[in-house]
């Protein structure tokens, strides 16, 4: 039996600022960019993994006014899980993202555990780990 991660659900506060970083700071293609109502939603992928897909979406879109509530408050206070990504070239990926003006929380750093890795926010608060591939 196959199982493999289908799609990772991103919150955010402003799609069209967090879809600016996700697409032209860490470089990944726009796949789908769904209205539903008042709310929308833009999917994300990466050619180097291409069954892997990326949503981001705003706290409310699809929620009840409760569920949204909590979820954005959760947002701003920055306590939702982080996101990991993969990259060939660490030191080239850190220095195009902080060049696009992401709040840098840790420079590339070869950590105790194993991995070479660096950290940003992206424009919602949410905490992005982007670690180097193994050669």
């Amino acid at each position: 039996m196959d199982i493999a991660l289908k799609y990772c659900n991103i919150t955010v506060n402003d799609l069209n600022d967090s879809l600016a970083f996700y697409r032209d700071a860490l470089g990944l293609e726009v796949r789908n960019d769904v209205a539903s109502g008042d709310f929308r939603w833009v999917t994300l992928g990466s050619a180097a993994q291409p069954g892997l897909e990326i949503v981001l979406s705003e706290p409310y879109a699809g929620r009840s006014q409760a569920d949204g509530d909590a979820l954005q408050a959760l947002l701003t206070k920055g306590v939702l899980p982080m996101f990991v990504f993969r990259t060939d070239d660490l030191d080239a990926t850190f220095e195009k993202v902080r060049a696009f003006g992401a709040e840098v929380l840790q420079e590339p750093v070869d950590q105790a555990w194993g991995p070479r890795d660096c950290a940003f926010r992206d424009p919602s608060g949410n905490t992005v780990r982007i670690t180097q591939s193994e050669k």
